[in-house]
Order: C-alpha cells, then sequence, then structure tokens
C-alpha cells in the first residue's frame, strides 16, 4: 500500500465520526419529534443522508485502493449502519492509516522489502 491508500483511509476516517455524530443526533431529534414540539429531522434528515452518501463513497475508494477482504470491506459498512459504529470505525481505520503509511516509509528508505 502507497500513501494514496493511506490518503483514502484518512477520508474514511473524516467522513466516519460526522457521519456517525448526525445519526445520534437523528436519534435523539426523532424521539423529540414524538415526545415534544421539538421537530429537527426535516433540516438533520438531508445532513445525515449526505454524510452516509460521503461515507459509502469514500468506503468504496478505500476498499477499491486497500483490496480488502469482503469481510473487512462488510464490517466497515456494517459499522456505518450501527448508530456508534463510525466512532469505532474511526479507531480502526487510525490504526490502519498508520500501518500504511509507516510501510511506505519503510520502502521508501529501503529498509524493507515491504
Amino acid at each position: 500500500m502507497d500513501i494514496k491508500t493511506a490518503s483514502a483511509l484518512r477520508r474514511l476516517r473524516l467522513a466516519s465520526v460526522p457521519e456517525a455524530a448526525s445519526w445520534l443526533l437523528l436519534i435523539v431529534c426523532t424521539i423529540l419529534k414524538y415526545t415534544t414540539d421539538f421537530n429537527a429531522v426535516p433540516v438533520l434528515g438531508p445532513v445525515h443522508g449526505v454524510l452516509f452518501i460521503l461515507y459509502v463513497l469514500f468506503w468504496l475508494d478505500a476498499w477499491n485502493r486497500t483490496k480488502w477482504s469482503f469481510g473487512t470491506a462488510a464490517l466497515y459498512f456494517v459499522l456505518s449502519i450501527v448508530p456508534t459504529g463510525g466512532f469505532i470505525a474511526d479507531r480502526r481505520l487510525k490504526r490502519e492509516a498508520e500501518a500504511v503509511v509507516i510501510a511506505a516509509r519503510a520502502r521508501r528508505e529501503g529498509v524493507v522489502n515491504a
């Protein structure tokens, strides 16, 4: 893997946290909609939709660049559906991106033949 792969993972990370936060806020707003007069769902729904679409696009790009197995790709997709899954995905992607950068630097410096 190379720096472009690490960039794809970073983009996916950057989309995962806002997507997860908007999902949680949408759940709270939906509950408030039915229990009070507060209704932010018409505003937050489309915002979450756009963030989810961005996540899926970045997920597809990362899957293409990293050559994940179907199981790994499916895990990251399922994490986008689970309300707090984006936070979990962020931590896992951070570790994976760091490993990619370390391997790329080692190859560039001739330390390993990775």
